[in-house]
C-alpha cells in the first residue's frame, strides 16, 4: 500500500487536464512505445474528441519507479459536477490545474471547494506558462486567496507549486529551471500525496464510484478498495445504499495499467479496480465481506436541474433519414443509458414520450447527439427547470455565473442578465483589457441566453456557470422577442422564395432543403409568427426585360446546431433531430389547431 498513490486531476474546462494526463502516461513509460498515439488519448469518445472536452471521468494507472499512481481524469464542465464529486471521495489528493493566463475560474472554485471540504491535499500545477499573456505569479496568489476564503487547513495551504506547459511535456519546480520533462509532477505526487489509508487484514470493503457496461459481462463497477483483499471468483455481499444486502460472486476482476484493463487474480486495500458479477450494481454501493458485510457511507449524487420531453418523431419526414424510429427502440436505448449514466433520470410518459432530466442543457444535448449518431430519429421539447417543493414553498435552481468580456460589451451583458433575473455580485478588470463579472441568477434565466451572449460579445466573450442551490421560485420562463417564419407548404425550398423572404428575418434553410407545413424556416424580424411559402418559384413569362432578371443574392442561413435549436425554441415548438438534419417545427403542424391551442392557453 505504501507504494500506491490515488489522485484526481481537477480543473476548469479547457485548462489542460487531459493533455497533462497524456504526457504523464507517455513519459512514465507505461504506454507501449509502438502504439501510435493521437492527442488526448484519455478522451476516447468521439464527441469528446470533437468538442475537446471530457464528458466521463476516466481512470488510468501509471508505473513510475516503484510506485503505482492511479490517476482519475475528471470532467471540467459544470454539467458533469456530479462525476467530479464522487471521484474525489475515492482519492487521497488532487492535482489542481490552473491556466497561467485565465487564472481561477468558476469551475475551479466549484471543484476546489469539494476537494478542500473532503480534506484532500492539493498540488497546484500552473499550466500553459508558454502563453504570451501568462502571469503565473498572479495565478498562484489567486489560488492562495481562494484556498483561504474556502477555509483550507494549514496543511492544505502549504501546497507545492509546479509550473508546466503540458502540451510540450515540460514541468518545472521553478520558472527559471531548464527542465525538459514531467519529472517534477511525479516527484510531487510521490512526496506530497499520502499513501492510501485502510488495512489489508480487515474484512473487505470496496465502494463503487463509476459504472461501465459490457455486452458480455453486464454491469462493471469501478471501485476503490478501502479495507481487506478481493479475489476473482470470491463470494461477497453487495450492500446497497438503502441497506439491502445481495449475495453474489465476483466473476471478473480487472486492474488498470495505462489505457488498458488487465485481468488480475487479486487486489488489496488502497487500489482501484473494476469488478463484474452483479446486475444490481449502482454508484455508491459497497462490495463487502460475506461473513461481515458492513456498508460504507453512501455517495451524494447531484440532482438534475433541467428536463426535456423526448418523443418519437411524428413529422411528415419521419423515417426518411434514420433507421431507429419506433418508440420501443427509443425506450430500450434510453434505459440502456440509465445503466451507466447515473446523473440522468428517465421517466416514461406513455405514447412514445419520455421525460429526460439532467444537470444542464449540455448534458442533454450530448445524449441527443449520441442518439442521432446511432441512427435514431426523435423530437425534443424546450428545456425546463425542475421545480422542487419544500414545506409548501416552490424552489428553483440558481446558478453562479462568471463572464469574461471585452470592456465595450460589458454594459450589454449586464443589462441582458439583469432582465433575466441575474444579480451582479462582483466586477473586476483583467490584465488583457477584458472585464470579469460575477452573477447569481436563476437557471431558467440562462436557458436560451448563450447564443445571444455570443452575438452581443461578437464571439469574444466567455460564459461559465455552476450550480449554486435551490431558492424560492420567483421568475417566469424567459420568452423569445422574435416570432417564427413558418412554412405553409410541403416540398423543397427554392432560392427565389428564400431571396424574397430574407427581408422578413433570418433564414434557417437553404435552397434544396425539404420543408413541410408547420416547419419553422426562419426567425421573423418582428414579434409575431408569420406563415410563408418557401417553395414558391418565379412566374415565368416569355417577355424579357433588362433589369428584371438580376441574379439573386442569398444571405447564408443560420447554422442550427442542437444546442442553439434547444435554446431558441419556445413552449409550442419542438426540435426534430435525425442523423442528417436538425429542424425546428411547431408542436401542432395544422395552423387551425395551432390557433385553437394558443387561444386555450390564453
Amino acid at each position: 500500500m505504501k507504494n500506491i498513490r490515488n489522485i484526481a486531476v481537477i480543473a476548469h474546462v479547457d485548462h489542460g487536464k487531459t493533455t497533462l494526463v497524456d504526457e504523464l502516461l507517455k513519459q512514465s513509460g507505461t504506454l507501449d512505445e509502438r502504439k501510435e498515439l493521437g492527442e488526448r488519448v484519455m478522451d476516447s469518445n468521439d464527441l469528446e474528441k470533437e468538442r475537446g472536452i471530457t464528458i466521463l471521468s476516466k481512470n488510468t494507472a501509471i508505473k513510475w519507479n516503484d510506485y503505482k499512481i492511479n490517476i482519475i481524469d475528471t470532467p471540467g464542465h459544470s454539467d458533469f459536477g456530479g462525476e467530479v464529486e464522487r471521484v474525489l471521495k475515492m482519492v487521497d489528493g488532487v492535482l489542481l490545474l490552473v491556466d497561467a493566463q485565465e487564472g481561477v475560474m468558476p469551475q475551479t472554485k466549484f471543484v476546489v471547494k469539494k476537494a478542500l471540504s473532503l480534506g484532500l491535499k492539493p498540488i497546484l500545477v500552473v499550466n500553459k506558462i508558454d502563453k504570451p499573456a501568462a502571469e503565473p505569479d498572479r495565478v498562484v496568489d489567486e489560488v492562495f486567496d481562494l484556498f483561504v476564503s474556502m477555509g483550507a487547513s494549514e496543511d492544505q495551504l502549504e501546497f507545492p507549486i509546479i509550473y508546466a506547459a503540458a502540451k510540450n511535456g515540460i514541468a518545472k519546480w521553478d520558472l527559471e529551471d531548464d527542465n525538459e520533462n514531467m519529472t517534477p509532477i511525479f516527484e510531487a505526487i510521490v512526496d506530497h500525496i499520502p499513501a492510501p489509508t485502510g488495512e489489508v487484514e480487515k474484512p473487505l470493503q470496496m465502494q463503487v464510484f463509476t459504472l461501465d457496461y459490457d455486452n458480455f459481462v453486464g454491469r462493471i463497477g469501478i471501485a476503490r478498495i478501502f479495507n481487506g483483499k478481493v479475489k476473482k471468483g470470491e463470494n461477497v455481499t453487495l450492500v446497497k445504499a438503502d441497506g439491502e444486502k445481495i449475495n453474489g460472486r465476483i466473476t471478473k476482476l480487472l486492474g488498470f495499467l495505462g489505457l488498458d484493463r488487465v485481468e488480475i487474480e487479486e487486489a488489496s486495500a488502497g487500489d482501484i479496480v473494476a469488478v463484474a458479477g452483479f446486475s444490481a450494481l449502482d454508484v455508491g454501493d459497497t462490495i463487502a465481506d460475506k461473513d461481515n458485510p458492513v456498508g460504507l457511507d453512501p455517495l451524494h449524487i447531484e440532482e438534475p436541474t433541467i428536463s426535456v420531453i423526448m418523443s418519437v418523431n411524428d413529422s411528415p419526414l419521419a423515417g426518411t433519414e434514420g433507421k431507429n424510429v419506433t418508440a420501443p427502440k427509443l425506450r430500450d436505448r434510453l434505459f440502456k443509458e440509465m445503466e451507466t449514466n447515473i446523473a440522468m433520470k428517465i421517466e416514461e410518459l406513455g405514447e412514445g414520450k419520455f421525460k429526460v432530466s439532467g444537470r444542464g442543457e449540455l448534458q442533454i444535448a450530448i445524449l441527443a447527439e449520441n442518439l442521432r449518431r446511432e441512427d435514431f430519429e426523435f423530437s425534443l421539447s424546450r428545456p425546463e427547470v425542475i421545480i422542487k417543493e419544500e414545506n409548501g414553498v416552490k424552489l428553483e435552481p440558481y446558478e453562479y455565473v462568471v463572464v469574461d468580456v471585452p470592456e465595450e460589451y460589458s454594459g450589454a451583458v449586464i443589462e441582458k442578465l439583469g432582465t433575466r433575473g441575474g444579480i451582479m455580485k462582483n466586477m473586476m478588470p483583467l490584465s488583457d483589457g477584458s472585464t470579469r463579472i460575477e452573477f447569481e441568477m436563476p437557471a431558467r434565466g440562462l436557458i436560451g441566453y448563450r447564443g445571444e451572449f455570443m452575438t452581443d460579445t461578437k464571439g469574444e466573450g466567455v460564459l461559465n456557470s455552476s450550480f449554486l442551490d435551490f431558492r424560492p421560485a420567483t421568475t417566469k420562463p424567459y420568452t423569445r422577442k422574435n416570432g417564427a417564419l413558418i412554412s405553409m407548404e410541403n416540398g423543397v425550398a427554392v432560392g427565389y422564395a428564400i431571396f424574397n423572404l430574407q427581408e422578413r428575418g433570418r433564414m434557417f434553410i437553404k435552397p434544396g432543403d425539404k420543408v413541410y407545413n408547420g416547419m419553422i424556416v426562419g426567425e421573423h424580424s418582428r414579434s409575431n409568427d408569420l406563415e410563408v411559402n418557401p417553395i414558391k418559384g418565379k412566374n415565368l413569362t416569355n417577355v424579357r426585360a433588362s433589369g428584371s432578371d438580376e441574379a439573386i443574392k442569398l444571405v447564408p442561413p443560420v447554422d442550427m446546431t442542437l444546442e442553439r435549436a434547444l435554446e431558441w425554441i419556445e413552449d409550442d415548438e419542438l426540435v426534430e433531430v435525425t442523423p442528417q438534419s436538425i429542424r425546428v417545427r411547431k408542436k401542432y403542424l395544422d395552423p387551425s389547431v395551432r390557433k385553437r391551442m394558443a387561444k386555450n392557453k390564453k
